[in-house]
């Protein structure tokens, strides 16, 4: 049996990939929960709340641990599995993961510490402040992490030097400021915050529903709802502008989201239902809503939307210029000094070179991309499609839970404002069931990310086949199937501690147990 090395290398990082996920969102919106929560303390000085924060942040520790643990590996890949990506772009790229590091991972690490052990031999505020700095860790780490990855989807503030064969930054301020890597950070923290008010929320509903720790959760679950609230309505806000530099900055990703193989005249609609078909090129039994792509899209109703037949015949016109710019870049690598490169081939790299990338989709087919056919070239333009069925009902099932979680935070939100938290059983079943939902929405996200931009590790300058290793089959297998091991490991343990934790409760029973009277607890906040 044959196994392809860049599938093989792809299948490794993906997997490190979405274990780790499993433990970045929940750390990055918990820590400002108990950081909201310490707040409330110091104001008030109410023990309650201590407890509340003491509580939430030994959870928050579990996962953290586990975080760092799956996270660490995922770096040395780069170099491993992916090295001449590193050469490529390592000027570039690795910036962002160097300042994450030094800055970020530290700044986190060491006001963890603080937390955990600080209690008692610092002042309130002085404590308070080390929670905050734990929280703007994580976010820090977070935007470090986006603005590389960010800049993989959108390649800005660099070019490409043909006498090194290598990216070199030419504007580290454009790298920062990269839209699509900004929309993507605050996007992705918002849905940190909608996992950990979920959690906080399932967990303080199964007390209550327990009858144990009544008063820590009615309050946990009025922080979660609250802030939940306004998360969930900011993952609305931040998807739509993300949907809108798709359709600037990554056209194909956004068709094959919506599965629209032919150009949408304005204002597009919206595919709510369907069955996409790559092969037939053709959505079976899709329903549309008209105009609501056109305003994600465009924010207009007078712009269409190009689709992947369109958008495949431009490619080919961009994999023959970068044929050209191939050529001249080959003239150039073979003049000894850069001052003996004719002006023409100078002239014709600088006008096609953008278009270099497109040239090396067709290295699958053809050594020397300038032997390439007119079927080898319409085969690498079709390249371009990622895969359509896994896009469009992971967006769909990522969307659909983020209406659900907006529709489940401002029903506890209105209850909590009614002290009625516990008047509706079900309810609180309901919150129950939905903790492990955020992370199927996250998770979701991540592949319309990740798997949007293929067949490109970095859009439109090099694709994903080129920047592997050469390593063999063999290891690659043994690595993945140790990975899936260790990392189902580490999760099953992470699981027995919280499970653990949250049995045990935030402290020894010392309040009655109001399992026996809490139908009457019922019945009295319904004023019967």
């Amino acid at each position: 049996m044959d196994f392809d090395i860049v599938d093989l290398s792809r299948l490794q990082f993906a997997v490190t990939a979405l274990y780790h996920f499993l433990f970045v969102p929940l750390t990055i919106g918990l820590a400002v929960i108990i950081a909201i929560m310490e707040t409330v303390y110091v104001m008030t000085g109410r023990t309650i709340w201590r407890d509340m924060t003491k509580f939430w942040g030994a959870l928050f520790g579990i996962n953290f641990a586990m975080g760092v643990a799956t996270g660490i590996v995922m770096e040395f890949q780069f170099g491993m599995n992916w090295s001449y990506y590193s050469h490529y772009v390592g000027d570039i790229f690795g910036a962002p993961l160097a300042i994450e590091g030094l800055m970020a991972f530290f700044l986190e690490a060491t006001f963890v510490g603080l937390f955990f052990f600080g209690w008692d031999r610092m002042s309130k505020v002085g404590h308070l402040v080390a929670t905050w700095c734990v929280a703007l860790g994580s976010n820090f780490s977070a935007l470090w992490i986006l603005i590389a990855n960010g800049w993989m989807q959108n390649p800005v503030g660099a070019q490409f030097n043909p006498q090194t064969m290598r990216m070199e930054v030419t504007d580290f301020f454009a790298v920062l400021t990269n839209p699509v890597a900004q929309a993507k950070f605050v996007h992705t923290v918002s849905a940190g915050y909608v996992t950990a008010a979920i959690f906080v929320l399932g967990i303080s509903a199964w007390y209550l529903l327990k009858g144990r720790h009544i008063q820590l959760a009615r309050r946990s679950m009025t922080v979660a709802a609250s802030f939940g609230l306004a998360a969930a309505l900011s993952v609305v806000v931040l998807g739509d502008e993300s949907g809108y530099l798709s359709s600037e900055h990554q056209k194909m990703k956004l068709a094959s989201i919506e599965a629209m193989w032919d150009t949408e005249p304005a204002p597009a609609a919206f595919t709510a239902f369907g069955f996409p078909d790559k092969e037939a090129r053709e959505t079976h039994y899709a329903v549309h809503i008209p105009w609501v792509m056109g305003l994600i899209g465009t924010r207009s109703l007078t712009t269409e939307i190009p689709g992947i037949n369109d958008l495949v015949k431009k490619t080919e016109q961009y994999v023959r210029d970068g044929i050209v710019a191939y050529d001249a870049l080959e003239t150039i690598r073979a003049v000894r000094a850069p001052d003996q490169v004719p002006a023409e081939t100078r002239a014709a790299f600088e006008d096609k070179g953008a278009m270099l990338g497109y040239a090396l989709l067709l290295k699958r087919y053809v050594d020397d991309p300038r032997q390439a056919t007119d079927a080898q070239i319409r085969q690498a333009a079709w390249d371009t499609v990622p895969a359509v069925g896994p896009l469009f009902w992971s967006f769909r099932i990522m969307v659909g839970l983020g209406m659900f979680f907006i529709l489940l935070t401002a029903a506890f939100f209105w209850l909590s404002v009614r002290r009625r938290l516990d008047a509706h059983p079900w309810m609180l079943k309901l919150a129950v069931f939905a903790i492990p939902l955020p992370w199927i929405a996250a998770e979701c996200g991540w592949i319309v990310a990740e798997v949007g931009r293929q067949p490109w590790i970095i859009e439109g300058v090099l694709p994903t086949a080129l920047a592997v290793s050469n390593l063999g089959a063999g290891t690659l297998l043994l690595t993945i199937a140790g990975f899936v091991a260790i990392y189902t490991v580490l999760f099953v343990i992470e699981m027995k501690l919280l499970i653990k934790a949250i049995r045990k409760g935030p402290h020894e029973e010392s309040e009655p147990h109001l399992t026996t009277y809490f139908p009457l607890m019922q019945k009295l906040a319904r004023g019967q």
